[in-house]
């Protein structure tokens, strides 16, 4: 009998993408930076990636597992809404099967100190924290804060107003430790120094609780010689040892006249940590709101409507507060409008942002450019004295590295060149990609004696034999050809021990799902008018429309949540 265990279960769960491993291809005309340097701590290699989420997060693997400090992501909230940038009518299945494959690839990359963050709503929060729970466990779950996103009481609301969204919190370990949240100016006012304490401003605890323990049930002498009992059911919080050391170090306070009935303990401002711990409930004026957020895009962009539904950076800026230092890499797979990388960036953070849509250009990249030039002063700016400084590089994922030629016959990408060529097949198989200045045939590296070389060309027996002299029997390499001739495999495997012979592009042929550059599976866009040719024998009578639905879910490996497509 197979083990069973609990878990959020959907049709289709069981399949997963055979992703390809593309390389990131840098375009140095949308790339980006300062043109002077503004501090000493300028951040310059932070990456804006155009492309499909998903393939983006592969590529990032080899690179950036275990590297990256805090994930924000603001996913499709599947809301049936129509975004302008966002097809966010996603089905549950669908939905679910986007999120999961994400989030494995985000496990992977966080560092064991690493933390995610995932703003959502009603709509799929609780089966997201149940996903959550089986991609990342359930022993690593932090909180599920309640964010007040909407500063009006939406009195328009038809039931019950939302007004507030979710951030679910997972660690990667129990190597995540949150920093405190920096006092705000209100709390800071709540000290107070009546007595004139040179040590300085104060607040003061109750000394009872509200519990009778017998031992901490006996009579303190006031200010005023007026003997005092913790009121019936309570007791003192402190055991009578503990009270004399409060009462010599002068930490008790009896008010102005010394003769109060229920004393309380002087917390001194200087004595206190640096920030008060984090909570999970984060009102507007704490996190800011989505009108603050559409305030601060009308003044990036003119006054003009940018983005429907951005977060305010004050909601990023207390994320990074509590889950990053400076320098630390903050990813974000969801970039929307860009405000994870632009906080980032005036934090002193490092990042990494994705986007697929046009708004990457139109929206990100411009707004990105006011950060670096100091332009931007809205949002977070002023309160952390934003200047502007650093840079990005903009990166665009490559085209799949096969393709079908004219007969249908698998090939390597005309598009790509030798170089990135050698780049992919060594990303395909482990290595880094290195090419070095010496050895001509040491394309990259998995260790100090394994290296990697990639050549278009047809090798003779006689060039493998140079080559695995010049190779030597302390180092091996992997030689990826399109063909070798004038030996076989096996005998090549018995005469050159050191080296490991590959053809291009059959060795890699059933690695991966070619020619794929769109994971987001919106139903919208999947071929309705296959899925019904192939299923003309369909005999129940429901119409066409959900017959077409059923049967792209089908399709898509994915299937209704609650088996409702069975």
């Amino acid at each position: 009998m197979s083990k069973q265990k609990l878990e959020l279960t959907w049709i289709g769960k069981e399949k997963r993408p055979k992703l390809e491993p593309r390389i990131l291809l840098e375009d140095p005309e949308k790339s980006y930076h300062a043109k002077h340097r503004v501090t000493d701590n300028d951040i310059f290699d932070n990456r804006l990636i155009f492309g499909d989420n998903l393939l983006a997060l592969k590529a990032l693997e080899q690179e950036f597992s275990g590297k990256v400090k805090c994930v924000f992501i603001d996913p499709p909230y599947n809301t049936g809404s129509a975004f302008t940038h966002y097809d966010d009518g996603l089905e549950h299945s669908i939905w679910l099967g986007l999120m999961r494959d994400r989030l494995e690839l985000i496990k992977r990359l966080l560092a064991e100190d690493g933390s995610l963050w995932i703003t959502i709503d009603d709509n799929e929060a609780h089966y997201l924290k149940v996903l959550c729970d089986e991609v990342f466990g359930r022993a690593n779950f932090v909180a599920n804060i309640v964010w007040q996103s909407k500063d009006t009481p939406g009195n328009n609301a038809s039931t019950i107003a939302q007004t507030h969204n979710m951030l679910l919190v997972f660690k990667k370990s129990d190597l995540w430790k949150p920093n405190l949240v920096p006092r705000s100016e209100k709390q800071i006012a709540n000290y107070k120094n009546p007595d004139n304490d040179p040590r300085g401003p104060w607040l003061g605890t109750p000394l009872t609780r509200a519990e009778f323990r017998e031992r901490d049930y006996y009579a303190l002498t006031n200010d005023a010689g007026r003997q005092v009992l913790p009121p019936k059911g309570s007791s003192w919080r402190r055991p009578p040892d503990e009270i004399k050391k409060l009462q010599k170090e002068k930490r008790i306070y009896w008010g102005k006249d010394g003769n109060a009935e229920f004393p309380v303990e002087k917390k001194f401002l200087s004595e206190v940590k640096g920030g008060v711990v984090p909570q999970t409930w984060w009102p507007y004026d704490f996190a800011g709101s989505t009108r603050n957020a559409s305030a601060e895009m009308k003044g990036i962009f003119a006054g003009e409507k940018a983005f429907d539904t951005p977060k305010p950076e004050k909601i990023i800026q207390r994320v990074l507060e509590i889950a990053t230092i400076e320098s630390d890499l903050v990813l974000d797979s969801f970039a929307g409008s860009g405000t994870t990388g632009a906080v980032a960036h005036k934090m002193g953070r490092r990042w990494i942002m994705v986007e697929l849509g046009d708004h990457c250009h139109t929206h990100i990249i411009p707004r990105i450019k006011k950060v670096i030039d100091g332009e931007d002063q809205g949002g977070i700016s002023k309160a952390v004295n934003w200047k502007g400084g650093g840079g990005f590089r903009y990166y665009r994922l490559a085209p799949s590295l096969i393709v079908n030629d004219r007969w249908g016959n698998p090939v390597i990408n005309p598009e790509y060149n030798a170089a990135q060529l050698a780049e992919a097949l060594a990303k395909l198989e482990g290595f880094a990609y290195a090419p070095s200045e010496t050895h001509w045939w040491q394309h990259g590296h998995s260790s100090e004696r394994d290296f990697i070389y990639v050549t278009t060309q047809n090798l003779s027996a006689e060039q493998l034999q140079a080559l695995s002299g010049e190779v030597g029997p302390e180092r091996s390499l992997l030689v990826c050809c399109a063909a070798f001739h004038g030996v076989t495999a096996a005998k090549a495997a018995e005469r050159w021990p050191n080296l490991t012979l590959k053809k291009i592009p059959k060795m890699v042929l059933a690695r991966c799902h070619w020619g794929r550059d769109d994971y987001s599976l919106n139903v919208t866009n999947l071929p309705m008018a296959e899925i019904e040719k192939a299923e003309p024998a369909a005999t129940f009578d429901n119409s066409k429309k959900i017959k077409n639905k059923n049967a792209a879910l089908a399709n898509a490996g994915q299937g209704g949540l609650f088996g409702e497509n069975e």
